[in-house]
């Protein structure tokens, strides 16, 4: 029997104005299966998620059925569906409801009335799985952001649930913590077969995992298949969905599709290979292996891939040139647009310093990333160059001006942005239109709101409540009041959470736009992906300090860990492609 069916499911909200967020929706979910949604940000994901656990459905007009082992879902008891489907969302500190870790992992045995014996076990037995007994008695407070996820999926695990629903889990998480966490949740799935619903734009480390794969668009399901066959799929439609596919995937089909005779004979090599070959549950691929329905999923795959792909030829080049090599060198810049120099910050007088003299320079008209764990200080730099951490040692210019001599009209109307890591800060209005309006000087147009609603995609969103959007659709607004205030420097803090990768590339685009009417944009990234391919430099942020600043192709090509998928897959044949168009130009010339 199926764990979830679903039928013909449809689903509006009340101030969508009859618009569907689902539409006729019909999958079948077999117990103990991995799936992965993916699409588009307000394609429908998470209303659909929503739709299979009854207290977190959305209010709105619904049509359809949804069987839960084959009962309808309204009529399984919210005691049941609580212990028997977990919930994972998006922000952390959206679910935690007490102030102990160990409080939180048996919260939610102690609502199910479970005895405090079978908690004890319970939450022993979880606290050990999860590596949680190091800070087991800590206030939450201390968390890290990865911590406080990792509580979460063990407080829901306690209960010991048959599903284990997850909405974005790893957005707000730098690149390990994340892989770390799915990986977890992997091992889940494969050792105690619980059945597994994620939806996720970072498809590096979940696609590969799945046994189906979900492509929804506009509230609908366009395919639901083996991860290879999704990839084939998205490829031959031209779907601008096939951006969000695993650097592998992306790399194999524009290199192949490029000359029919290397096709052919990559073809050729696959079928002798094939003979030999048996894939076992739960590997990767295998070095030299034939990807008997396509093309590689992973790291290792795409390796061998290349392997084959080059085998018994002498490559002519193997070295990107670096797209402006004399930003390289932090201390050579000159007049920079921000100078962060020897910087001391502490929250309160008797806890530990946070930033422990940093020392930034950063460009004009630049786009300067800042990576790092999480809990490392980058939010807090970001707050410093606004003013609104005061350094107790140390000091911030803008422009060479100290920055607490710009008044706080000055500095933050036509100088200086910042766009917080949480975008529902910002909203204080009941519509998007009417949050945006709050931005404007007296006098000026309102078709500037028309226009800056054009540039982030959410000209059909601004009659909505902004707390109805989406994840993404909520960054997008907040990057639209933003803007409103035409400022020269631009902070971003985490600006390409909860984006589909369609959107990055719009977004990357705008930020093109800005650099060239002379912004400079400061942003705070765990996204690797879209560092490498869009920024001017990167630096490294490491226990409260820079460790080391430099131009995407050598920063991402010396890591062996905080790089991309693009450079790990390639590394050993070339030595400093680390995005995807990097991959595909060298391989082109090499053929």
């Amino acid at each position: 029997m199926a764990h979830f069916e679903i039928k013909n499911l449809s689903f509006s909200y009340p101030t969508a104005g009859g618009r569907k967020a689902l539409d006729n929706i019909n999958l079948t979910i077999e117990r103990g299966q991995y799936v992965t949604f993916c699409g588009r940000s307000g394609c429908g994901k998470t209303t659909l998620l929503r739709q299979l656990k009854s207290a977190l459905t959305p209010h709105g007009k619904r049509t359809g059925e949804i069987l839960f082992d084959g009962t309808l879902i309204g009529n399984v008891g919210l005691r049941e569906q609580s212990a028997r489907i977990g919930y994972v969302m998006q922000d952390p500190d959206n679910q935690i409801v007490t102030d102990k870790v160990w409080h939180e992992l048996a919260f939610g045995l102690e609502s199910l009335g479970v005895d405090q014996k079978t908690i004890r076990l319970r939450v022993a037995e979880m606290a050990s799985y999860f590596g949680i007994q190091g800070w087991f008695h800590k206030k939450v407070t201390e968390l890290s952001g990865g911590q406080k996820q990792l509580l979460n999926l063990a407080s829901i695990m306690a209960m010991q649930p048959d599903v284990l629903i997850l909405d974005e889990p790893t957005s707000q998480l730098d690149p390990i913590a994340a892989s770390d966490f799915l990986n977890t949740v992997r091992k889940i799935n494969r050792e105690l077969r619980t059945t597994v619903l994620i939806t996720e734009h970072r498809l590096e480390d979940i696609f590969h995992a799945s046994d189906r794969v979900v492509v929804m668009e506009d509230g609908k399901v366009l395919t639901a298949d083996g991860p290879r066959q999704v990839g084939a799929f998205l490829k031959e439609k031209d779907s601008p969905i096939f951006a969000a596919m695993p650097s592998p995937v992306q790399i194999y089909f524009a290199v192949m599709n490029t000359n029919g005779d290397i096709l052919k004979k990559q073809s050729e090599k696959d079928e002798a290979s094939k003979k030999g070959f048996e894939e076992s549950e739960g590997t990767e691929g295998n070095s030299g292996m034939a990807y008997a329905d396509g093309c590689p999923l992973t790291v290792r795959e795409g390796a061998a891939w290349l392997d084959t792909l080059f085998e018994g030829k002498k490559l002519e080049k193997t070295v990107i040139e670096d797209a402006d090599p004399a930003l390289a060198d932090p201390e050579d810049i000159e007049d920079p647009a921000v100078f962060v120099k020897e910087t001391w910050f502490r929250y309160e007088k008797d806890t530990p310093d946070v930033l422990k003299g940093v020392v930034l320079r950063v460009p004009k008209k630049t786009l300067f990333a800042v990576v790092g764990g999480n809990g490392t200080g980058k939010s807090t730099l970001l707050k410093t160059i606004c003013n609104t951490c005061k350094p107790y040692r140390g000091k911030v210019l803008i422009d060479g001006k100290p920055v607490g001599k710009y008044k706080d009209s000055e500095l933050f109307r036509h100088n200086l942005a910042l766009l917080p890591q949480d975008p529902k800060s910002l909203f204080v209005k009941k519509t998007v239109r009417e949050e945006l309006l709050e931005m404007l000087e007296k006098g000026e147009s309102e078709s500037r709101i028309d226009e800056i609603a054009a540039l982030c995609e959410i000209t059909p969103l601004l009659s909505q409540h902004p707390y109805d959007l989406s994840g993404g659709e909520q960054q997008r607004a907040a990057l639209a009041k933003v803007l409103l205030t035409d400022p020269k420097i631009l902070l971003l803090d985490e600006p390409t959470k909860g984006i589909d990768s369609f959107f990055k590339q719009q977004f990357a685009a705008i930020l093109q736009k800005l650099k060239e009417r002379g912004v400079t944009i400061i942003m705070v990234s765990h996204d690797v992906e879209f560092c490498a391919k869009y920024a001017d430099l990167v630096s490294m942020f490491f226990d409260g300090s820079v460790v080391t600043t430099n131009t995407p192709n050598q920063f991402f090509s010396r890591n062996s860990f905080y790089t991309t998928a693009a450079n790990r897959m390639s590394r050993h044949v070339f030595e400093n492609a680390v995005n995807n168009e990097d991959v595909i130009k060298l391989c082109k010339e090499n053929l």
